[in-house]
């Protein structure tokens, strides 16, 4: 079974870049984030502004109107058609401000909330004038009941600015608290009417008035340390006027500890002090927030544009290192792909095709052959690894050259061996021959037979040596030689000839030029069936035609192999496997695969219907002649 083929490099280096680029690319969308935070929440700023904030100040202006307007028509009982214009005008405000906030999304729970209050006091807009226009309504309950409206109105703008806080944000925040001021300077104006309108005032009215003033100071006190020395300018040019200190006079004079019974002279002209005061704060309020708002929308895009430039270059940033990355994995890995490409080719061709030629006894390798491998790579440690392969390969070609002198040395020995052996072999069967000729007493006849044939078995030794080293016997025929006397002849090379029975066989012959070669292959595996069966039992050598030629087929009765060792055995007969040293108990094997291979012979063993091995052996019809022949030599 195969090693299972583990992961890409190419997925394991996407695997390492992704790490750290994934917390790059999370880095920058973090500071992205953090720093359009800010300019994505002025502008929705900048739209709360549109649709709420500049529509309440609005309705803002028109709601101290027509409260100023009310407590004087209910102190002169004048200026009814003029409260009526008022009453249009705020309801067309009021109108407008709704529409507004009805088109505005996403806003906040607490901005929710104020602007649903916001609504609330704003239903109590009917009652209160209901009340003005009764027949006893109180001046104080009608100035409370519309400051109550104007109330929600900043604590919906406060919950619109409760944002990080920045500068920008604390000036509006500031800006926010001059405009409550202002207005807690148009209910001084309210009650200040009152008081003159009847002569004196009230404790209710005087503690009242006192709450206001100290309000007004408090909120002035708290919001012009938080403005810029341009929009905190008119309203410190403001507090030195001749006009505010008139109206701190008036504020100092209503908190007595008594109540007031009689007005001072000064009094005639506290409310042109006070409407001209009014003109002033009301000029101050519009100019700052006009000067907020035009601020915004500058900083909104200051901030974009940091967004911009921070976010472009950290994004080219990402980009970059990603295109890099993705530039080192795809470099890395066409060095680590070309690297193998090279060594697989090394190894499955120019090597195997080397050592393949060496031993079949080519000459040397020639430069090309061993040319060293070539891989494009600027990494060092690639580079190590081509010089690496490069000595491997030097060194294995040496040792595949050692290996192939080595063999054609033994074999060269083999031959000279054999050679020798043969020509005693033959010189003695000569002798051997002639001894029988000249005797006539069986007993030393038979000694001499059986010399004969231990002397050919020696014979056939030595021709597996000459075999195995791919040279041909020394003896052959001229003619062919009937398939009869070729498999007698082979019998005749086996130790136990008496238990081998050849049947007849098919009246053809074989070739004199594989005579030798097929006696041969025959007696081995006849050998072979001999050896390993029991002594008792017989070896039958059948001879069948087939349409390709005939069939020749050793069967025995001994004990057979296992399925897996005779596929095996065939594999090796099938592919005439090259001689090992090491595996000389299969020399028999090695012997009849070569001479099948020599001459197309197909050679195969399979179980016998006794218990034993049939060996079967196909000669092809080239090897055969039409026509039977005597064998000469």
């Amino acid at each position: 079974m195969p090693p299972r083929r583990g992961r890409p490099i190419a997925l394991k280096l996407l695997v390492l870049l992704l790490v750290p680029l994934t917390s790059l690319v999370g880095l920058w969308a973090f500071a992205a984030s953090l720093t359009g935070g800010d300019g994505l929440r002025l502008l929705q700023i900048n739209e709360l502004v549109r649709n709420l904030s500049n529509p309440a100040e609005q309705m803002d202006v028109q709601l101290q109107s027509e409260r100023l307007i009310s407590v004087e028509f209910l102190t002169s009982g004048r200026g009814r058609d003029r409260l009526t214009t008022q009453r249009a005008l705020t309801d067309r405000t009021v109108a407008t401000f709704r529409q507004l906030a009805a088109q505005q999304r996403d806003l906040s729970p607490q901005m929710a909330a104020q602007l649903t209050a916001l609504y609330g006091k704003l239903d109590e807009l009917p009652r209160i004038r209901r009340e003005v226009d009764g027949a006893s309504p109180a001046p104080l309950a009608v100035i409370d009941g519309y400051s109550q409206i104007v109330d929600a109105t900043f604590r919906m703008r406060d919950a619109m600015v409760l944002v990080p806080v920045t500068s920008l944000y604390r000036k509006a925040r500031a800006v926010t608290m001059l405009g409550e001021a202002k207005d807690f300077l148009s209910r001084e104006r309210a009650v200040i009417t009152v008081v003159l309108a009847r002569g004196r005032a009230t404790e209710a009215e005087r503690e009242a008035f006192i709450g206001m003033a100290a309000t007004r100071r408090l909120l002035y006190t708290q919001a012009l340390p938080h403005l810029d020395a341009g929009l905190r300018a008119p309203y410190e040019q403001l507090v030195g006027s001749p006009a505010y200190r008139e109206l701190l006079d008036v504020e100092n004079s209503l908190r007595g500890e008594a109540v007031l019974t009689e007005l001072p002279a000064t009094a005639a002209t506290w409310t042109v002090d006070a409407a001209n005061l009014w003109a002033a704060v009301e000029r101050n309020q519009f100019g700052a927030v006009q000067a907020v708002v035009q601020r915004v929308d500058p900083a909104a895009d200051s901030i974009l544009t940091r967004i911009g430039v921070t976010g472009g270059v950290g994004l080219l940033a990402v980009v970059a290192s990603v295109l890099l990355s993705l530039r080192f994995r795809r470099r890395l890995g066409d060095e680590l792909a070309g690297l193998r490409d090279a060594a697989t080719e090394l190894a499955e061709i120019r090597l195997a095709g080397l050592v393949e030629r060496l031993r079949a006894g080519g000459q040397a390798p020639s430069p090309e052959e061993v040319a060293p491998l070539e891989v494009k790579a600027d990494t060092a440690e690639v580079r190590d690894i081509v010089a690496a392969f490069n000595q491997v390969q030097a060194t294995a070609v040496e040792a595949a050259v050692d290996q192939a002198r080595l063999r054609h040395g033994v074999s060269q020995v083999f031959v000279n061996l054999a050679r020798r052996n043969q020509s005693l072999l033959h010189r003695q069967l000569l002798q051997l021959d002639a001894m029988e000729r000249k005797t006539e007493e069986p007993e030393v006849l038979e000694d001499l037979f059986r010399l004969d044939h231990l002397t050919t078995r020696m014979r056939r030794h030595a021709e597996s040596l000459l075999i195995l080293s791919d040279q041909a016997p020394g003896r052959g025929w001229r003619n062919p030689v009937p398939v009869h006397d070729v498999l007698r002849a082979a019998v005749a090379e086996v130790e136990e000839y008496q238990r081998v029975e050849v049947l007849q066989p098919p009246p053809v012959a074989v070739l004199g030029s594989a005579v030798t070669d097929v006696a041969h292959l025959v007696a081995e595996l006849v050998e072979n069936a001999t050896l390993f069966s029991p002594p008792e039992t017989r070896v039958d050598l059948r001879t069948t035609a087939t349409r390709s030629g005939i069939t020749v087929e050793v069967e025995d009765r001994g004990l057979g192999l296992a399925r897996a060792e005779l596929d095996e055995l065939n594999a090796r007969l099938a592919e005439m496997p090259e001689f090992d040293l090491a595996q000389s108990d299969r020399l028999g094997l090695f012997v009849v695969s070569r001479l099948a291979a020599r001459h197309g012979i197909k050679v195969r063993l399979g179980p016998s219907p006794y218990g034993g091995l049939t060996a079967s052996v196909a000669l092809p019809s080239s090897l055969l002649a039409d026509q039977p022949a005597l064998a000469g030599r």
